[in-house]
C-alpha cells in the first residue's frame, strides 16, 4: 500500500494478506477487550464511543497512509489491486447500510418475497462478469462516461453519461450519509447532524487524500469489520437457540417451530380482533380525510374538550400530559392534517393485514392479489439485476485490477464475499422471528425484556408495543418492529451482551462509509475528468485534474450531507431509485456499445435520456412524497400503478424504453465509421 511499492504478483498478495490479517486480529482483540470491560460494568455509551472512535481512526490512518496525487493511482488505484482484494473492496462498496440492515429485516417481515433482493443483487454480478466488466478493463478507462465518450465519440454521449451518473449516485450517496448519521446517533447518543459530519470527516480523509487508492484499501478493511460484525452475532445467536455453530443449520432446526407458531397466531381470536381494530382505525382516518376541511377543526375542538374534561375530573397526570402532547403535535393546517392522516391510515391498514407466512411465496402483502405480488417480485428482481450491473461505482472497481482476467476473477470474489453475508441473512431472520414468537408474543406486559422499553423510548417508529385490548398479554398485532431492528437489535433480542449490539452498529457504519466513499469518488471523478477536463479544458495538466477532482469531491460531499440533514422523506426509496436509474440508462448503453457496433452516439444519448425520463416520471407519479413535491398532488390521493408495479421497480419500465429508443434511433441515423467497428472488435477480441 505504500507509494511506489516495488512488490508485484504473488509477493504483493502475500504482503497484503499479512497486513490485513494483523488488522483483523487487532479488531478481534478490541471486541474481546470491550466484552471484558462490559463484564466489569463499563457504561454502554462508552462501548459505542470506543467502537466509533477506533474504527474511524483506523479508516483515517489507511487514508493518510495511501495519500497520492498521481492520476493513475488517484483514479484507478494504479491498476494493481489483486483480484481477491478487489473482490473484498467491491463487496464493501456494494454492501450499503440498506443491504447490511435491510435484507434480514425484509426477510423477517415478508418472508419468501424478500428473496427478490438477494436474487436480484447477486444475479446482477453474473451479468456484470459476462457482459461488461472484462470489456471495460480491456479498454482501460478512468470512468464510465470516459468509456462511453470514447466508444461513441464527441461530447454528447459523455455529458449525458455524466447526468446519468449524477442521477444514479447522488440519491444513493444521500441515503448512505443519512444512514451513517442514524447509526452514529444510536451508537453514541450524539445528535444526528453531528453524527453526519463526523462520518463525513472520515469519508473525506480517505477519498480526498488518496482517491481510489485510499478508498480501495480502506474498503478492504471495512469489509473485514462488517463481515465480523455480521457473522459473529448470528453464529452466537444460533448456538444459543440450537447449539449449532452454522446458522443455516440452526435456522433450519427452528423453521418448523416458526411455521407452527404462525398457524397458532393466525388462529388466535385475539389477533383477529386486533386486526379488525387496526382496520377500523384505518377506516376512521379515511373518514376524517374525506370530511376535510371541516374535520380538521372538529377533531381539534374534540381534543381540546377532552383535555379540559381530564383536568376538571382530576385525571392522572400521565393522561393529562399525553393529551397535552397530542394537542401540541396536532396538524397546523388542513394540508398537514391530510398528509398525516393519510400516513396513519396506511400504517393502520398495514397492521390490519395478517402476518406474512415465512415460507409461502406471493401471498400478496398489503392486500395485493397473487398476481400483483408475483409481478412485483419479478419486476424488482429484474430491476435490481440490471441496476447492479449498471451502477457506476461498482463498474469502476473493474478498472483497478491488473488485467482482464483479474477483472473476471475479481467479480467472482466479489460475489463470494457478498454471499458470505447474504447466506446469513435468511438464518438471522428466522432466528430473530423465532425469538420474538417464543419470548415476546404471549408474554405478560409486566415481564417484557428490557430491549423493548429501551428501543421504544429511543424511537417508537423502531419498536411500538401497546396493550390495545387491555388483556395484559402481548399479541403480535400489538407489536410493530421496524425492519432495521432485526439486525440492529438482534443481539439484544437474543439475549447476547451489549458489545454485540455495538459491534453490529460498527459494522453498519462500515457498510455505509464504504459505499459512500465509492459513490463520492464516482461523482467527483465524473465531474472533474469527464466534464471539466474532457469537455471544458482538454489541455488541463494531470496534477490539476486531480486537484479539480478534490474540489468537486468537497462540493459533492457537503451538498449530500446538507440534503441528508434535511431528513428526506423515504431513504429506502432513494436507494432503489439508484438501481432503477442505472438499469434504465447505463446497462443498455454499455451492453449495446460493447456488442453492437451499429449503435450510434445519438442512439445511446437519446436512449439513456429516455430511460431516465420514463423511470423518473413513473417514480414521480407513484411515490406519494415525490408526487407531492413534483406535481403538487396530496399524499392522500389514490395512486395509479402500471400493472400493479411499485415505484421501487420503476426501472423495469425505463430499461426497455431506453433499449428500444437506442435501437430505433441508431437504425435511422448514419452508421458509425470504421473506427467504431474497430473499437468494438478490439474490445471483444479473445
Amino acid at each position: 500500500m505504500s507509494e511506489g511499492a516495488p512488490l508485484t504478483g504473488r509477493a504483493w498478495q502475500i504482503t497484503l494478506g499479512k497486513r490485513y490479517a494483523y488488522y483483523a486480529l487487532g479488531f478481534c482483540l478490541l471486541i474481546g477487550a470491550l466484552a471484558a470491560l462490559e463484564v466489569f460494568g463499563i457504561a454502554r455509551e462508552w462501548i459505542g464511543y470506543i467502537f466509533l472512535f477506533s474504527t474511524v481512526v483506523m479508516y483515517a490512518a489507511i487514508g493518510i497512509f495511501c495519500r497520492t496525487s498521481d492520476p493513475v493511482e488517484y483514479y484507478v488505484a494504479g491498476r494493481r489491486v489483486p483480484a481477491v482484494f478487489n473482490g473484498m473492496a467491491t463487496a464493501a462498496d456494494w454492501m450499503s447500510v440498506a443491504s447490511f440492515l435491510g435484507v434480514a429485516g425484509t426477510l423477517y417481515l415478508i418472508g419468501f418475497n424478500g428473496l427478490a433482493f438477494i436474487l436480484g443483487w447477486t444475479g446482477g454480478y453474473v451479468l456484470l462478469v459476462l457482459l461488461i466488466a472484462p470489456y471495460l478493463r480491456r479498454f482501460g478507462c478512468y470512468t464510465i462516461p470516459d468509456f462511453l465518450g470514447a466508444r461513441f465519440g464527441g461530447h454528447t454521449t459523455r455529458l449525458v453519461a455524466v447526468v446519468c451518473t449524477l442521477a444514479c449516485s447522488f440519491s444513493y450517496l444521500v441515503a448512505q450519509i443519512y444512514g451513517v448519521g442514524l447509526i452514529t446517533t444510536r451508537l453514541t447518543g450524539l445528535s444526528f447532524e453531528l453524527g453526519v459530519f463526523i462520518a463525513l470527516g472520515s469519508m473525506l480523509v480517505c477519498s480526498f487524500l488518496g482517491g481510489m487508492r485510499a478508498v480501495t484499501w480502506t474498503q478492504v478493511g471495512q469489509y473485514i469489520i462488517l463481515v465480523i460484525a455480521y457473522l459473529l452475532p448470528v453464529i452466537w445467536l444460533s448456538m444459543n437457540q440450537t447449539d449449532r455453530i452454522l446458522p443455516q443449520l440452526g435456522a433450519g432446526q427452528v423453521l418448523a417451530q416458526v411455521a407452527e407458531r404462525e398457524k397458532q397466531i393466525e388462529q388466535d381470536p385475539a389477533e383477529a380482533q386486533l386486526r379488525q381494530y387496526w382496520q377500523s382505525q384505518s377506516d376512521l382516518k379515511q373518514i376524517h380525510i374525506d370530511a376535510l376541511p371541516l374535520s380538521w377543526q372538529t377533531e381539534k375542538d374534540a381534543l381540546r374538550t377532552k383535555l379540559l374534561r381530564a383536568r376538571e375530573s382530576d385525571a392522572s397526570m400521565l393522561e393529562v400530559r399525553q393529551l397535552e402532547r397530542e394537542l401540541a403535535k396536532y396538524p397546523e393546517s388542513e394540508q398537514a392534517a391530510r398528509e398525516r392522516w393519510a400516513a396513519e391510515r396506511d400504517e393502520y391498514r398495514a397492521r390490519a393485514q395478517a402476518p406474512e407466512p415465512f415460507l409461502s411465496p406471493f401471498n400478496g402483502s398489503q392486500g395485493a392479489s397473487w398476481s400483483d405480488a408475483q409481478n412485483n417480485f419479478l419486476a424488482l428482481l429484474v430491476c435490481l439485476m440490471l441496476g447492479t450491473a449498471g451502477l457506476p461505482h461498482i463498474l469502476m472497481r473493474s478498472l483497478t485490477t491488473p488485467s482482464v482476467s483479474a477483472a473476471r476473477r475479481s467479480v467472482f470474489w466479489s460475489l463470494f464475499f457478498i454471499l458470505a453475508l447474504y447466506l446469513m441473512a435468511p438464518a438471522l431472520a428466522v432466528l430473530v422471528k423465532n425469538e420474538i414468537y417464543q419470548q415476546v408474543v404471549g408474554m405478560s406486559f409486566a415481564e417484557l425484556p428490557e430491549w423493548i422499553s429501551v428501543w421504544s423510548a429511543l424511537d417508537r417508529s423502531l419498536v411500538d408495543l401497546r396493550d390495545i385490548n387491555g388483556d395484559g398479554i402481548v399479541q403480535l398485532a400489538e407489536l410493530h418492529l421496524a425492519s432495521d431492528m432485526v439486525v440492529l437489535a438482534g443481539p439484544e433480542i437474543g439475549g447476547l451482551p451489549y458489545v454485540m449490539s455495538g459491534l453490529i452498529a460498527a459494522g453498519a457504519m462500515a457498510a455505509a462509509l464504504s459505499t459512500a466513499d465509492g459513490l463520492l469518488l464516482t461523482l467527483s471523478n465524473a465531474l472533474s475528468h469527464d466534464m471539466s477536463f474532457r469537455v471544458m479544458s482538454p489541455d488541463m495538466k494531470s496534477h490539476r485534474q486531480v486537484i479539480m477532482s478534490k474540489v468537486y469531491l468537497l462540493f459533492v460531499a457537503f451538498a449530500a450531507a446538507w440534503v441528508a440533514t434535511r431528513t428526506p422523506g423515504d431513504i429506502i426509496f432513494m436507494v432503489t431509485a439508484a438501481f432503477s436509474f442505472a438499469a434504465a440508462s447505463f446497462f443498455p448503453a454499455l451492453v449495446l456499445g460493447i456488442f453492437w457496433w451499429r449503435t450510434t452516439s445519438l442512439g445511446a444519448s437519446w436512449g439513456m435520456l429516455t430511460g431516465l425520463l420514463v423511470t423518473g416520471y413513473y417514480m414521480a407519479s407513484t411515490q406519494p412524497w415525490l408526487r407531492e413535491l413534483v406535481f403538487g398532488v396530496s399524499r392522500a390521493e389514490p395512486i395509479e400503478l402500471w400493472w400493479g408495479i411499485q415505484p421501487s421497480a420503476a426501472g423495469v419500465f425505463g430499461a426497455p424504453a431506453a433499449l428500444l429508443v437506442m435501437v430505433l434511433v441508431s437504425l435511422i441515423t448514419p452508421k458509425p465509421g470504421e473506427l467504431a467497428k474497430a473499437f468494438v472488435a478490439r474490445m471483444r477480441r479473445p
